[in-house]
């Protein structure tokens, strides 16, 4: 082993680190066979997590300060599509918090670049606003901050969100903070709620002769790990947090859509998603019909008042 490998490894091993065990388990399943020479084995593994900072929606710092916006702002360029006065901001795929980038990019639509859109989007040459909206929803982070600064948008200007396909769950709740919402006939509309996701494995380990042990210290270190049931406790609290989403989530969607559709008809939805439909009926939307002809119609009245 080289010099320099034997002080990464003292580094690496027999050390006290402040990481979240899975992230902890992650280096050492990448680097140990490479520092060791011999392969590694995790005995207490919790199952690792790739978290890299320019990866997954989580790239280096930018968020803060805006420094997307002011590169467009140096270019002199609008950071969306005009068509007649009238921006065209699309929210497709999946929904992350941060992303350099204007629109969409591997699928994913962030909110750090929907908010350099829309805080352009107040500018005196822009007449209206366009979301065309295509997405099954995504991340909580951000979502309520770009919900925000829809509906502030919507306060001052003409806004539509027109939905190509579908406005389920995070993607729903930016659609409701515009005036108006068009749906095409068999889109789906909805999904009022938050979820999340513990999988168990401890059995599948019982089956296959394994035992994990944790070496921990702080009871809940590893409180939710895939390889022991969940506690009652953590369910409890998991429960909680996904209940007041929930209820912040049917807030924002009346304040949004006002006499149309309630906080409190926003919850007795129970999540459900709705096809066109009862997505009409109930308040979800405003109008069923072809995107470009709600489009075209947006333009019209827009400019026909300017």
């Amino acid at each position: 082993m080289s010099l320099a490998h034997e002080r990464l490894c003292n580094m690496l091993f027999e050390q006290p680190h402040l990481y979240h065990p899975r992230k902890a388990e992650t280096f050492v399943r990448m680097l140990g066979p490479k520092l060791t020479g011999f392969n590694v084995t995790v005995l207490n593994g919790k199952g690792g997590v790739d978290h890299v900072a320019f990866a997954n929606g989580r790239p280096s710092a930018g968020v803060i300060g805006d420094r997307l916006g002011r590169g467009y702002d140096r270019a002199g360029v609008a950071p969306f599509d005009m068509v007649e006065g009238v921006a065209i901001i699309p929210i497709e795929g999946t929904l992350v918090q941060k992303g350099g980038w204007i629109g969409s990019s591997s699928g994913e639509t962030s909110y750090q670049g929907l908010q350099t859109q829309i805080a352009r989007a107040h500018r005196p040459d822009v007449k209206g606003v366009v979301y065309e909206i295509d997405s099954f929803g995504g991340m909580v982070n951000g979502v309520f901050e770009t919900a925000a600064a829809m509906r502030a948008l919507s306060a001052v200007k003409p806004t539509i969100a027109i939905l190509t396909d579908f406005a389920f769950s995070a993607a729903y709740l930016l659609a409701s903070q515009a005036r108006q919402i068009v749906m095409p006939e068999f889109g789906g509309a909805g999904s009022i709620g938050a979820v999340m996701l513990h999988a168990d494995f401890s059995g599948n380990l019982e089956q296959d002769g394994i035992k994990v042990t944790f070496i921990q210290s702080g009871a809940h270190k590893t409180d939710g790990n895939p390889y022991e049931a969940l506690p009652a406790g953590l369910l409890q609290r998991w429960q909680a947090q996904v209940d007041a989403i929930r209820d912040r989530f049917a807030e924002q969607v009346g304040k949004g859509r006002g006499k149309r559709m309630t906080k409190a008809q926003a919850l007795n939805t129970e999540a459900k998603f709705y096809a066109s439909a009862d997505a009409l009926d109930l308040g979800l939307v405003d109008a069923i019909g072809p995107g470009q002809e709600a489009f075209a119609a947006f333009i019209k009245e827009v400019n026909r008042r300017s």
